[in-house]
């Protein structure tokens, strides 16, 4: 347990008991591969090879995650009957599934008081992911990402292939054996503003067996070294800014420099990095000639959902500016001494400094329209 102390006055920050308690939980101190852990083949081949952790980053939005995580889970489980947390491994994987929702046949198997309240109508599992929303368009417009997806059919082919883990607490569930699994479903929730977004997609027993290949590859290496980045490295990547391997994955750079440079090691590569750099200067200049041309030909429309998109617009106010003139009378009425040349500017922060009002006058143009189009 952790020991708060106050000193000269000043109490602890309450962060510190919660990395201590986050770093005694379950899967902070499980050393076999997790599912969680399938997000970039060199992480998983650290762990797999037993690698200590060379970083140890800031966790508290990764905490918050857990902590809305785990009062969802809990609500569901008491209010609906899902089966959350359970507790799943084959020869790929340990780990525990957020949520599995029985249909109504597989449920009669079990005992009644473990029959959820109501039945799915398909085997299904589930997995909650919370987001900021500086990433929520990205989840509303392309959904799970590839790393997510392979985590999750993980999890499904583990139930596929083999049900549930037989442990303690979960026996009655061991004895189902094999699951029926039918659908899988993401359940993205917005962590600043509660918004929930849900996706669904047929499982598929082939892409379970692919992700299972994915964990085989990472096995066979004989160095986590033989494993590809499979991102681009600190201040590009957040995956790579909160790996715990990070220092390991990309060493050798001197403070301020970035760690991507050292994958520069001769001429050949500088004339490919060169090569890059080119092409992404040519489609991005290509994506922002799209844009604006689109942006022209939508000036004039209205606001609206038109097919995949929802059209909004901001702007379009009476533009304001400051009123020197009438400033001037103020600083007059006020007893400020006035500048010898109007100086907007000084004025401006003369008459904040005396707790006056900034007076404005219209300019009779209108601020700029802003275009805004999300997901519909």
């Amino acid at each position: 347990m952790s020991v708060a102390t106050i000193i000269d006055g000043v109490a602890p920050s309450i962060w510190g008991a919660a990395h201590d308690v986050d770093a005694r939980r379950p899967r902070s101190l499980q050393t076999q591969l997790g599912a969680s852990d399938t997000v970039c083949g060199r992480r998983a081949a650290y762990i797999l090879h037993g690698v200590t952790p060379t970083d140890h980053p800031d966790k508290r939005t990764a905490i918050l995650g857990t902590y809305i995580h785990a009062g969802l889970l809990e609500s569901a489980r008491t209010e609906y009957g899902w089966l959350v947390e359970r507790s799943v491994q084959d020869e790929s994987i340990r780990g525990h599934v957020d949520v599995v929702q029985l249909d109504a046949a597989t449920a009669a198997r079990l005992p009644a008081r473990h029959r959820p309240a109501v039945p799915a109508d398909v085997l299904t599992v589930e997995d909650v992911k919370t987001k900021s929303t500086w990433m929520w368009d990205r989840v509303l417009r392309y959904g799970a990402t590839a790393a997510e997806l392979r985590q999750v059919h993980l999890y499904a082919g583990a139930l596929y292939e083999v049900g549930f883990e037989n442990v303690p607490g979960q026996r009655y569930l061991a004895r189902l054996g094999p699951l029926d699994i039918a659908r899988i479903r993401f359940r993205f929730i917005n962590r600043d503003s509660g918004a929930e977004h849900v996706q669904e997609i047929d499982f598929d027993p082939q892409r379970a067996a692919e992700a299972q290949w994915w964990v085989e590859r990472v096995r066979e290496t004989t160095d986590p070294e033989e494993m590809p980045r499979d991102f681009h490295g600190p201040g590009l990547d957040a995956i790579c800014d909160y790996c715990p391997f990070r220092s390991l994955c990309w060493p050798g750079t001197a403070p301020g420099v970035p760690e991507q440079t050292a994958l520069i090691h001769n001429d050949a590569d500088r004339e490919q990095a060169l090569i890059d750099y080119v092409k992404g200067h040519e489609l991005a200049s290509e994506g922002d000639r799209i844009k604006k041309f689109a942006r022209k030909k939508l000036d004039q429309s209205p606001a609206g959902t038109y097919g995949p998109n929802k059209l909004s617009w901001r702007g379009g106010n009476d533009e304001e500016k400051d009123d020197v003139e009438a400033m001037v009378d103020l600083h007059e009425v006020a007893g400020i001494p006035v500048p010898m040349k109007p100086d907007a500017d000084r004025m401006v922060k003369n008459l904040k400094a005396a707790g006056l009002a900034v007076p404005r006058r219209k300019t009779g143009k209108k601020t700029p329209a802003i275009i805004n189009i999300a997901p519909a």
